[in-house]
Protein backbone atom coordinates (compact mmCIF):
# COMPACT_ATOMS: atom_id res chain seq x y z
CA UNK A 1 0.00 0.00 0.00
CA UNK A 2 1.13 3.61 -1.24
CA UNK A 3 1.09 6.33 1.66
CA UNK A 4 1.51 9.79 1.43
CA UNK A 5 4.49 11.51 1.47
CA UNK A 6 3.54 13.89 3.98
CA UNK A 7 3.07 10.40 6.33
CA UNK A 8 6.32 8.79 5.28
CA UNK A 9 7.80 12.10 6.74
CA UNK A 10 5.79 11.68 9.85
CA UNK A 11 6.92 8.30 10.23
CA UNK A 12 10.58 8.73 9.58
CA UNK A 13 10.56 11.60 12.35
CA UNK A 14 9.48 9.53 14.84
CA UNK A 15 12.39 7.05 14.12
CA UNK A 16 14.99 9.57 14.43
CA UNK A 17 13.23 10.67 17.45
CA UNK A 18 12.86 7.31 19.02
CA UNK A 19 16.49 6.74 18.60
CA UNK A 20 17.33 10.71 20.32
CA UNK A 21 15.16 10.18 23.31
CA UNK A 22 13.15 7.30 25.66
CA UNK A 23 9.56 8.88 24.72
CA UNK A 24 7.97 10.53 21.84
CA UNK A 25 5.02 12.74 22.00
CA UNK A 26 3.10 14.67 19.54
CA UNK A 27 4.80 17.55 20.80
CA UNK A 28 8.28 16.46 19.75
CA UNK A 29 7.03 15.38 16.42
CA UNK A 30 5.24 19.28 15.97
CA UNK A 31 8.84 20.73 17.76
CA UNK A 32 11.10 19.20 15.45
CA UNK A 33 9.18 19.30 12.02
CA UNK A 34 7.95 22.66 12.81
CA UNK A 35 4.27 22.10 12.45
CA UNK A 36 1.65 23.27 14.24
CA UNK A 37 0.27 20.72 17.16
CA UNK A 38 -3.42 20.43 15.54
CA UNK A 39 -1.35 19.36 12.70
CA UNK A 40 0.59 16.71 14.11
CA UNK A 41 -2.67 15.67 16.08
CA UNK A 42 -4.43 15.23 13.14
CA UNK A 43 -1.67 13.06 11.11
CA UNK A 44 -1.11 10.97 14.50
CA UNK A 45 -4.90 10.26 14.32
CA UNK A 46 -4.65 8.91 10.64
CA UNK A 47 -1.16 6.78 11.18
CA UNK A 48 -2.98 5.27 14.10
CA UNK A 49 -6.19 4.49 12.14
CA UNK A 50 -4.07 2.98 9.53
CA UNK A 51 -1.86 0.96 11.78
CA UNK A 52 1.43 2.44 11.54
CA UNK A 53 1.80 4.01 14.79
CA UNK A 54 0.37 3.26 18.79
CA UNK A 55 -0.10 5.94 21.41
CA UNK A 56 -0.34 4.55 24.53
CA UNK A 57 -2.34 5.88 27.60
CA UNK A 58 0.61 8.81 28.63
CA UNK A 59 0.87 9.79 24.56
CA UNK A 60 3.78 8.15 24.01
CA UNK A 61 3.88 7.09 20.22
CA UNK A 62 5.77 3.85 18.79
CA UNK A 63 6.00 2.85 15.51
CA UNK A 64 3.87 -0.56 14.92
CA UNK A 65 6.19 -3.23 13.01
CA UNK A 66 4.79 -1.44 9.24
CA UNK A 67 5.27 2.04 10.49
CA UNK A 68 8.65 1.03 11.29
CA UNK A 69 9.30 -0.41 8.11
CA UNK A 70 8.41 2.72 6.18
CA UNK A 71 10.35 4.77 8.20
CA UNK A 72 13.36 2.65 7.99
CA UNK A 73 12.95 2.63 3.88
CA UNK A 74 12.36 6.72 3.87
CA UNK A 75 15.12 6.91 6.38
CA UNK A 76 17.64 4.99 4.73
CA UNK A 77 17.02 6.40 1.35
CA UNK A 78 17.81 9.88 2.73
CA UNK A 79 20.78 9.03 4.86
CA UNK A 80 22.01 7.28 1.34
CA UNK A 81 21.35 10.01 -1.20
CA UNK A 82 22.11 13.19 1.52
CA UNK A 83 25.49 11.24 2.21
CA UNK A 84 25.84 10.64 -1.82
CA UNK A 85 25.08 14.45 -2.88
CA UNK A 86 27.34 15.77 -0.03
CA UNK A 87 30.30 12.93 -1.20
CA UNK A 88 29.48 14.90 -5.12
CA UNK A 89 30.47 18.30 -3.50
CA UNK A 90 26.72 19.47 -2.31
CA UNK A 91 26.02 21.77 0.31
CA UNK A 92 25.22 19.56 3.25
CA UNK A 93 21.88 21.28 3.96
CA UNK A 94 21.03 21.40 0.41
CA UNK A 95 21.81 18.09 0.12
CA UNK A 96 19.60 17.03 2.92
CA UNK A 97 16.36 19.53 1.42
CA UNK A 98 17.12 17.21 -1.71
CA UNK A 99 17.20 13.83 -0.52
CA UNK A 100 13.92 14.53 1.12
CA UNK A 101 12.46 15.41 -1.96
CA UNK A 102 14.15 12.45 -3.56
CA UNK A 103 13.62 9.62 -1.10
CA UNK A 104 9.49 9.73 -1.90
CA UNK A 105 9.75 9.80 -5.81
CA UNK A 106 12.68 6.74 -6.32
CA UNK A 107 11.27 4.03 -7.41
CA UNK A 108 12.53 0.80 -5.42
CA UNK A 109 13.98 -0.81 -8.06
CA UNK A 110 16.78 2.38 -8.97
CA UNK A 111 17.24 3.01 -5.49
CA UNK A 112 18.22 -0.91 -5.48
CA UNK A 113 20.07 0.20 -7.75
CA UNK A 114 22.00 3.20 -6.79
CA UNK A 115 22.40 1.00 -3.05
CA UNK A 116 23.94 -1.93 -4.81
CA UNK A 117 26.66 0.48 -6.78
CA UNK A 118 27.42 2.32 -3.67
CA UNK A 119 27.96 -1.16 -1.43
CA UNK A 120 30.11 -2.30 -4.01
CA UNK A 121 32.44 1.01 -3.87
CA UNK A 122 31.79 1.30 0.20
CA UNK A 123 35.78 0.20 1.03
CA UNK A 124 37.06 3.46 -1.31
CA UNK A 125 34.20 5.87 -0.45
CA UNK A 126 32.93 4.27 3.41
CA UNK A 127 31.44 7.63 4.31
CA UNK A 128 28.35 7.00 2.01
CA UNK A 129 27.61 4.64 4.55
CA UNK A 130 27.14 6.30 7.31
CA UNK A 131 24.09 6.18 9.56
CA UNK A 132 22.68 3.95 6.82
CA UNK A 133 22.59 0.87 9.47
CA UNK A 134 21.78 2.62 11.93
CA UNK A 135 18.25 1.62 12.68
CA UNK A 136 17.97 -1.37 10.50
CA UNK A 137 16.73 -4.26 12.96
Amino acid sequence: MKIQESAENYLETILILSQRQAHVRSIDIANELEFSKPSVSVAMKNLRENGYIKVDSDGYITLTEAGFNIANTIYERHTLLSNWLIYLGVNPKTASEDACRMEHVISAESFDAFKHHVLEHSETVPELLEGIQEFSK
